[in-house]
């Protein structure tokens, strides 16, 4: 079994053990009038959705003592399916309840108890607006920005009141002592959500950095290098990302992630390029040096730990080579001598980002630049097409199960260079 096989498995029974923590609390207490088998189904489904959307605010919070060691993308792909799991348990909870007894539904009457109807149905509505605004983000037009505020907002908003729901029904969470662990077990999630969004950015305060150079880079990208204010420091590995916000205070919507480009052996400064992409990445060659900014992190697992002299194989998409720029400026500074094999791929020669650096690379490591374009001009000599199994099969040495692969880049190619 690979080691990252073993930690998702050792952190997927840890996430399922604490989604499980709400429904094992309520059932310390025997209810005195039983719902029968779908009201006591529907209930369940309620106290495990909650568990769940809290755990969707733990793993969603960029914690470093929480799995991070699996990456971050795949922390990413397992908060989406678990989102969608929560949204199910939230429509699945009252439908079973209503269908064991249709009295209940008298509780969505808000000429009965209004605030009661209000709250449900409330509660109803931010689960379903906050699952479909993450998936459909683009679709709809919201920005990142605005997104991430109302996604924070909704999330407190859902865990809070499915907690007072799930309080103020009794049904199964009578009784001060079982009433009490929940509201302790819940509110380690609370806290989390306003340590990452608030408490995280007031410690960030006194760490502010400033932009001391702004260079244009081939493919329509933007370099941008970084140095402290004071006396801190920014430790990190190659490979890593961080969160940047730019400005005179770190309590900002705009907070972006980026991978960086600078080599690990040098953290008195800082570099990151980003593509313009059309969105807050092209307002970045407009950033003048001077600009003050505070930066969160490191993050991420993307980290090599070549030590096989089978080396390490790594392949990029477009602007996905940024982070193995960052990996092999490092090798270059450690004087690794491991064999090393990059695989770039875009759309054209002009969109090859540290081209010019990568052949200078190629001088100072054991590594073979290998350029594929699905665009190539006329006369080009290199790889055409797209990353798949028969290119990997005439630029490779056959795999020997000890070289390690690094993929980055956009979401097909990282599918097929996967695949391959």
């Amino acid at each position: 079994m690979r080691p990252i096989t073993r930690r998702g498995l050792l952190w997927g029974g840890l996430y399922l053990l604490l989604a499980l923590l709400p429904l094992g609390i309520a059932l310390l207490t025997v209810p005195e009038e039983p719902r029968g088998l779908l009201g006591a189904t529907g209930v369940m489904f309620g106290l495990l959705a909650l568990g769940v959307f809290g755990m969707q605010v733990v793993i969603s919070g960029r914690h470093r003592w929480f799995a991070e060691s699996i990456g971050f993308d795949n922390f990413l792909q397992f908060h989406r399916q678990t989102g969608l799991l929560a949204l199910w348990l939230v429509v699945a909870h009252p439908l079973l309840i209503f269908a064991s007894d249709p009295s209940y539904l008298e509780f969505l009457d808000p000429r009965d108890d209004t605030l009661r109807a209000l709250a449900l149905i409330g509660l109803l509505s931010a689960s379903v607006v906050l699952i479909v605004s993450s998936l459909w983000r683009l679709q709809l037009g919201l920005s990142y920005e605005w997104w991430r505020l109302l996604h924070g907002g909704l999330a407190l908003f859902v865990v809070l009141g499915g907690l007072g729901h799930a309080l103020m029904a009794s049904h199964y969470t009578a009784g001060w002592i079982t009433a009490g662990l929940l509201v302790a077990v819940l509110m380690v999630p609370v806290y989390l959500l306003l340590d990452s969004r608030l408490i995280r950015l007031w410690r960030l305060r006194k760490r502010p950095w400033q932009v001391v150079d702004n260079q244009p880079a081939l493919g329509d990208a933007t370099t941008l290098t970084l140095k402290p204010e004071g006396g801190h420091r920014f430790d990190f590995n190659a490979g890593q990302f961080f969160w940047i916000t730019f400005g005179d205070s770190p309590f900002s919507l705009q907070q972006h992630p980026f991978s960086l480009v600078s080599s690990a052996c040098k953290p008195g400064q800082v570099a990151f390029t980003a593509k313009n992409l059309g969105d807050f990445t092209a307002t970045l060659p407009e950033v003048p040096p001077g600009t003050r900014a505070f930066i969160e992190g490191p993050y991420g697992a993307f980290i090599p730990d070549v030590r096989s002299a089978s080396g390490a194989v790594m392949m990029a998409g477009g602007i996905g080579i940024t982070p193995i720029m960052s990996i092999l400026r490092t090798f270059r500074d450690q004087g690794v001598t491991l064999p090393l094999w990059l695989i770039y791929a875009n759309p054209s020669w002009d969109e090859a980002t540290f081209r010019d650096e990568l052949a200078e690379l190629e001088a100072e490591l054991p590594l073979k630049v290998i350029h594929v374009l699905s665009d190539p001009p006329e006369g080009w000599q290199g790889e055409c097409g797209y990353i798949d199994k028969a290119l990997l099969e005439r630029c490779l040495p056959e795999d020997d199960d000890r070289r390690e692969y690094f993929i980055c880049g956009p979401e097909p190619m990282m599918n097929a260079a996967e695949g391959a």
